[in-house]
């Protein structure tokens, strides 16, 4: 379901930062019976203030079975550290903010607490805990909570999930106790990779409410649908979807030092990258990292746009510029490294460095790898066991990590 509103009124935009230097509840909605001709309805003692006046055409969807009115644009704070972007984005209407309990060591989720302030509940916001067992991530709701500075969370995911053997029944037993006690509202899993395993795996399970997944408009190139038909399947399972990595990486410099690198990508290529997200008809909201204003104004521009053929021959150029450097994280490589690298989240390490322009991020979580992982240097190898489906240079790719953050 789609509600599309248009908004007048207000103050034009403008823009107090520099210009844009790198990759550019809420409102419940219960779902009604088949008998509602406007397939949903909002009962008064539910109601939220609506959006403020703005320029901006606002488009929402509804987020799976929670009933939630997200905006089809999100907001990823992941690497914001100016809160007034974050505090603007709010005022002129974008009401899903997502943030972890691990981003910045926990900085992020104050930061975002202290720029929502008082308009914390007219919007959905979302963290996450990587915690890896029952204690730990009771620790990590109640510092979340603080930090965030509010009595509730409305969604809360399991981090960073590649495969449902991940997910311990531990787990799920505390995120249903959370829910009980009105801590959180709704039960979500993120998967960077493996995501074709990990959606099945909870469509079977039967207990969770949101999946955050990486979706963007290199995973249904080459004729491979997978991740289009997993994304399609948790919609129809009745799970909220929440698309990142949207960009595609964002690589838009050019690094003389490394000959892999071209000027990859202008402004009007991410905007054309959120657009093919946004436009899909199971995805309700997508969080693509912003760090000012400028960065906020261009992605606005992707609610109520439709995809056009321009768009889409930016975006096949742009596939074929970043093939041999950008992973798709269609899992299939995972535990072809001989030396036993985990080569979907290195290369992810490297994305978060060359592409958002976060080296800390990068090196922070390199660091996070096990000691015999870290210790691996891929120019000791006479081959690479390696063999990326997609055509990335993985070897190179690997070096450049290692080269960067050991």
């Amino acid at each position: 379901m789609i509600i599309r509103l248009q908004i007048n009124g207000g103050v034009g935009m403008s823009s107090n930062t520099s210009r844009r230097k790198f990759l550019s509840a809420g409102l419940m909605v219960p779902v009604a019976s088949a008998s509602s001709k406007m397939g949903f309805w909002k009962p008064a003692s539910m109601a939220v203030a609506e959006a403020p006046d703005s320029p901006v055409k606002l488009d929402y969807k509804v987020l799976g079975r929670t009933g939630l009115k997200v905006t089809t644009v999100g907001f990823g704070c992941m690497i914001t550290s100016d809160g007034s972007v974050i505090e603007r984005a709010a005022d002129i209407g974008i009401n899903y903010f997502d943030t972890a309990r691990s981003y910045s060591h926990g900085n992020n989720e104050r930061m975002v607490g202290a720029a929502l302030g008082a308009k914390r509940k007219q919007v959905v916001l979302s963290t996450k805990t990587g915690a890896p067992d029952k204690a730990g991530m009771q620790q990590h709701l109640e510092q979340s909570l603080r930090e965030l500075n509010t009595d509730y969370i409305d969604i809360w995911y399991l981090h960073g999930k590649s495969s449902g053997a991940e997910i311990t029944d531990d787990m799920i037993e505390v995120q249903q106790a959370a829910k009980k006690a009105g801590k959180i509202r709704f039960m979500g899993v993120s998967a960077h990779s493996g995501q074709k395993e990990v959606i099945p795996w909870m469509i079977q399970k039967g207990v969770f409410d949101v999946v955050l997944a990486g979706y963007n408009f290199t995973m249904s190139a080459g004729g491979d649908a997978g991740m289009d038909q997993a994304i399609a399947m948790a919609a129809k399972a009745g799970l909220g979807v929440v698309a990142m990595k949207v960009m595609a990486g964002g690589i838009r410099s050019v690094k003389p030092s490394d000959p892999l690198y071209q000027k990859l990508t202008t402004p009007g290529t991410l905007l054309a990258a959120l657009k093919w997200v946004v436009n899909k008809p199971y995805v309700a909201t997508t969080v693509p990292s912003m760090t000012d204003n400028d960065q906020l104004e261009e992605n606005l521009k992707a609610m109520g746009s439709r995809l056009s053929p321009s768009d889409e021959k930016v975006l096949a150029a742009h596939l074929e510029m970043i093939r041999p450097v950008y992973c798709r994280m269609c899992g299939q490589c995972g535990g072809t490294c001989q030396k036993g690298l985990p080569v979907a989240d290195v290369l992810r390490f490297l994305t978060y460095a060359d592409g958002y322009g976060q080296f800390a991020l990068g090196r922070e979580r390199f660091k996070e790898l096990a000691a015999e992982h870290k210790a691996v240097r891929c120019g000791d190898c006479a081959e690479c066991t390696v063999q990326c489906p997609h055509h990335v240079q993985v070897a190179e790719r690997l070096a450049r990590a290692q080269e960067l953050f050991a």
